[in-house]
């Protein structure tokens, strides 16, 4: 990077502060040398700037990974990031990690501070892992104001930056070599300029763009502009009153949806007999509020007591802002659809959202949506809850929502009957509702190989004797073993006496065989409880709604074996830039509808500051790969539909009670349609059944 290119980009922090620090820039064979490999192979090729680059191919492993380390640490405490280009060579999207080390001793999950992100195929960028005074939340949320070339990679885990000991590129089990050609490894030390960056509308001040509000007739505007393209395009053609495919066949009307297969790939069938796929949006609401005690100077505009807008002022508690764990709180979005429809919003803007999904080609209100819009009676919808309560819990090991629920104790059981009695006594009966989803992203698996797939194994094992599902696993034990000598043969331990075992046990070192086949009988059995549990519940009081899983985002085999067997559809949350042939193919081994319930890309373009989990250059790129993932989705016999994550751009200053500052709303926090999305769903959805059935749709 030149001294120019480098001011630029501390420039667009918005303080001039110092130049970025060149690691390495793999002009020599010097910097080729100060690689360790592992599992990698490494090599200088040309850059596209005549100067050189490092390739690095990873080979089918655990986490292949290349990695420069020291004995004597390394000072990085005044940086703000470590940066490096990366381009992506193949033909398919791959997602990479980066990660740094503050001991010798870390094992990616203490000492390290990691994140991943995915590069498209073909394409090169410049990526950022935040470090120290640019760690995002520090200052409460996901991104920062910065130089939109270079992607921020959130991050998770806190280091000692004075002394780091090591720093890597990594992957995930590639089932094939891939290669990624890495350049400029280098240190910012640039720090945002966070004062009077939000404009009245919650948009950024320092950026311009198109669509940008700039007063409040503008949105009166659009709103008589919309209005007239939604009543010249009301919905696609060749859609019944559901949102099913209504010139395809002609099945069985039940009144309620339910699942089929057609020539040999899985679909769901609506209540008047046409075959259907669940295309969604999730969280349609009023948005999300945003933190405003401590950074009132952020904004430029807060309402006032007696203003107009004052009623989108609030309070929250649990917030993660570092020692802030309550503050008061504005809504942006809100405020803006009040600007926009007036007093009476609250009854104009979940019509204007129906209106808006029927034109768009959606036929789903996704999870986490407002509860007005269940029985809407103009677009279907999916039924979200969860089995709450003070039942036992078990830690799996990477537990980023919390430790899972234990199905043996008797009291999740009694919650899950009243979960489902509470969820019926809102949906019971309604044609217009899907299904139902219970609970969201459990923690079926931890870190690490076979700490990842047995990570409930080892859970119960470390809870002492009032454990429920400790003792469940040591039932099983017992009757496998009967005697603990015939268990310790098997694995290889030396417990005195099966009471030895009511006491935490952690384990440590490679599992045995016969190890590997009780945990994962351990796991299995679990699952099939938590699994059966619900979906009784949900019988007893609802039987004509699918029940549609628990969106898995990590699990082993034993959990979606088990889901398989007792789901009407499995779901998935699926952050990719379309469905991996190594997903669908895991699908399809199932032989089960599935359904994908979260996914989404984000891109800098429009004054945003984070791309969420899946990251673009562009919003022109942002709808081209989603016609891509549609088209994934409409390729993968098992696969019945799938939700976007989510219906509006989270708050510029994030969400108050996790940070979260995304670019992947399909409207903007001024209730502004992003014109490519939008273009790119109608032209994608108007093809899904003709594509998805294939020649003679």
């Amino acid at each position: 990077m030149t001294f120019a290119l480098a001011l630029l980009a501390v420039l667009a922090l918005g303080q001039a502060d110092r130049p970025d620090r060149v690691l390495y820039s793999f002009a020599s064979e010097d910097d080729l040398k100060a690689v360790a490999v592992n599992s990698t192979k490494v090599s200088l090729v040309p850059d596209a700037k005549a100067g050189k680059a490092l390739r690095v191919e990873f080979q089918p492993a655990d986490w292949p990974n290349a990695l420069w380390r020291t004995t004597t640490p390394w000072d990085w405490e005044d940086a703000t990031g470590l940066l490096l280009d990366i381009s992506n060579p193949t033909s398919e999207p791959q997602e990479f990690g980066i990660r740094v080390d503050d001991d010798p001793a870390a094992d990616g999950v203490t000492h390290c501070r990691s994140g991943l992100q995915t590069l498209e195929a073909g394409k090169s960028a410049t990526f950022c892992l935040p470090l120290g005074g640019l760690d995002p939340m520090a200052y409460g949320m996901r991104g920062l104001p910065r130089d939109t070339r270079a992607r921020l990679i959130s991050a998770n885990g806190t280091i000692d930056a004075h002394r780091v000991f090591a720093f890597q590129v990594y992957q995930h089990s590639p089932k094939a070599p891939r290669a990624l050609v890495l350049d400029n490894l280098r240190l910012s030390f640039g720090k945002p300029r966070m004062d009077g960056m939000v404009d009245p509308y919650g948009q950024y001040t320092r950026a311009t763009w198109p669509g940008k509000v700039t007063k409040d007739e503008d949105l009166i505007q659009r709103r008589k502009s919309e209005e007239a393209d939604l009543t010249k395009s009301p919905e696609l053609p060749d859609r019944d009153r559901f949102g099913g495919w209504a010139r395809g066949p002609k099945l069985e009307a039940t009144g309620f949806f339910r699942t089929h297969k057609e020539k040999g790939k899985w679909w769901l069938v609506d209540p008047d007999g046409r075959l259907f796929l669940s295309l969604g949006i999730d969280c349609i609401g009023e948005g999300d509020p945003t933190v405003t005690t401590g950074r009132e100077s952020m904004f430029t505009w807060l309402p006032k007591p007696g203003d107009p807008l004052a009623g989108h002022v609030g309070h929250a508690a649990g917030l993660h802002m570092g020692p802030r764990k309550e503050g008061d709180t504005f809504n942006p979005y809100s405020a803006n659809l009040q600007r926009k429809y007036g007093a009476e919003y609250k009854q104009q803007w979940p019509a204007m959202a129906l209106s808006r999904l029927r034109s768009w080609g959606f036929n789903t209100v996704g999870n986490w949506s407002d509860g007005g819009l269940y029985r809407n009676g103009r677009v279907p919808y999916v039924a979200t809850t969860g089995v709450g309560g003070d039942h036992a819990t078990l830690a799996s090991g990477s537990d980023y929502w919390g430790r899972m629920p234990d199905p043996f104790d008797p009291k999740f059981a009694e919650h899950a009957a009243a979960m489902a009695r509470d969820i019926a006594a809102r949906v019971k009966d309604d044609p217009w509702c899907l299904g139902i989803f219970v609970d969201n992203e459990l923690s079926w698996a931890g870190q690490g190989e076979d700490g990842g797939r047995y990570g409930l194994a080892y859970g119960a094992l470390a809870e002492g004797p009032n454990s429920p599902g400790k003792q469940a696993f040591l039932e099983q034990l017992r009757a496998r073993y009967s005697d603990v000598a015939r268990l310790n043969e098997a694995w290889g331990t030396s417990f005195a006496d099966w009471e030895a075992l009511q006491k935490p046990v952690k384990l440590t070192g490679t599992l045995q065989p016969k190890q590997r086949e009780d945990f994962s009988a351990f796991v299995k059995s679990l699952a099939h409880r938590y699994f059966q549990v619900v979906r009784d519940a949900l019988r007893r009081e609802d039987p004509n709604h699918l029940y549609l899983g628990c969106r898995f985002a990590w699990a082993g085999p034993e959990a979606i074996e088990a889901a398989n067997e007792l789901c009407e559809v499995v779901s998935f949350n699926i952050y990719q830039a379309r469905v991996s042939g190594d997903y669908a193919a895991r699908m399809a081994k199932l032989d089960k509808p599935c359904i994908i319930g979260e996914f989404h890309f984000g891109a800098l373009d429009r004054g945003m500051f984070h791309t969420g989990l899946v990251s673009t250059d562009s919003q022109k790129e942002r709808a081209s790969t989603y016609v891509d993932y549609l088209h994934s989705v409409l390729d993968a016999p098992t696969l019945v539909g799938c939700h976007w994550f989510q219906y509006i751009d989270q708050p510029l200053t994030g969400r108050a009670w996790d940070g979260e500052n995304y670019n992947i709303g399909f409207v903007s926090v001024t209730d502004t349609p992003y014109p490519e999305m939008v273009a790119a769903a109608r032209k994608v959805h108007a093809e899904a059944y003709t594509r998805r059935y294939g020649s003679g749709g």
